[in-house]
C-alpha cells in the first residue's frame, strides 16, 4: 500500500480541472457604436444568426400581465435606403384590444452574420381606431441611418445604436450578459444573451431583453415567450 505521505503528494500534484472560459468582452469605453461598415454586396434579406431570425414564417408569441405580443417574419420585403430588407411584423394587444402594429425592416450581413435595423412603420390604436404613428422612422430619410439590431458575434459589454433617427427613435443596447438562464412557458433556456436598452430621448427609461441561442427573443420587458413555431402565407 502507498504511504499516507505519498497519497497526499499525489493529490497535491494532480492538475486542477480547467475553469470555464470567460465570455468574450468588448473593449472598454462609454460610447455606443453608431457607424457600421457594410459593403453593398454583403446584404441579404433572408437568414438568421443564433439570436435573430429573418426566415419567413418564423413566429413567436409572448405574454405577460394584460399584454400579448406576436412577432412574425413575413414573406415580404421592402427596399429601404437602397437595401432590400425583410419585413418583421409585431402585433401587440392590451387586455384583448389591439394596441399597436409595427412593420420593422431588417437586413443581414452575409460577412458578419449581424442583423441591421433599417426602420419601422408604426400604427397605434385606441378603442379599435387608428390614432397615430409615433416612433416611425426610415433609414435614409430625415437624417436617419440604419443601426445594429443583433451582432453576429456578441461581446460582453458591447454597446451600439439600434435606431438612429434624431428626435424620433434613438434606441441603443448594451450586452450585459451572455450566460443568462430563464424559464418561460415555452421552456428553460440557458446561455442566453441579455441586452439592456436605453435611449437618449428618455434618459430614465431602461428595458431588458433576453435572447436564447437558436431561438431568439424570449423576454421583452414584462412579456415572455409562450410559443414559437412556423406559420405559412405570412
Amino acid at each position: 500500500m502507498r504511504s499516507l505521505v505519498a497519497l497526499l503528494l499525489l493529490a497535491c500534484s494532480t492538475t486542477p480541472a480547467p475553469r470555464p472560459a470567460a465570455p468574450p468582452r468588448a473593449a472598454g469605453g462609454d460610447e455606443f457604436t453608431a457607424t457600421f461598415n457594410v459593403a453593398p454586396d454583403e446584404w441579404t434579406d433572408t437568414g438568421r444568426n443564433p439570436w435573430f431570425s429573418l426566415v419567413p414564417g418564423d413566429q413567436s408569441t409572448f405574454e405577460g400581465g394584460d399584454t400579448k405580443l406576436v412577432i412574425t417574419v413575413l414573406d415580404e420585403t421592402r427596399t429601404v435606403d437602397s437595401v432590400q430588407t425583410r419585413v418583421v411584423e409585431e402585433r401587440e394587444w392590451d387586455k384583448g384590444e389591439l394596441e399597436e402594429v409595427s412593420r420593422n425592416f431588417f437586413a443581414l450581413s452575409k460577412r458578419t452574420n449581424s442583423v441591421y435595423y433599417f426602420g419601422e412603420e408604426v400604427d397605434i390604436y385606441e378603442d379599435g381606431q387608428l390614432k397615430r404613428h409615433e416612433g416611425a422612422w426610415m433609414s435614409g430619410e430625415k437624417g436617419a441611418h440604419f443601426g445594429l439590431m443583433m451582432p453576429g458575434e456578441p461581446l460582453l459589454g458591447g454597446r451600439y445604436y439600434q435606431e438612429q433617427a434624431p428626435g424620433e427613435a434613438m434606441d441603443r443596447a448594451e450586452i450585459v450578459g451572455l450566460a443568462e438562464t430563464l424559464t418561460t412557458p415555452a421552456g428553460t433556456f440557458s446561455n442566453c444573451l441579455k441586452a439592456e436598452e436605453t435611449t437618449p430621448l428618455e434618459p430614465k427609461a431602461r428595458e431588458a431583453k433576453i435572447y436564447a441561442p437558436g431561438v431568439g427573443l424570449i423576454k421583452d420587458g414584462e412579456v415572455v415567450l409562450v410559443k414559437q413555431g412556423r406559420v405559412e402565407g405570412r
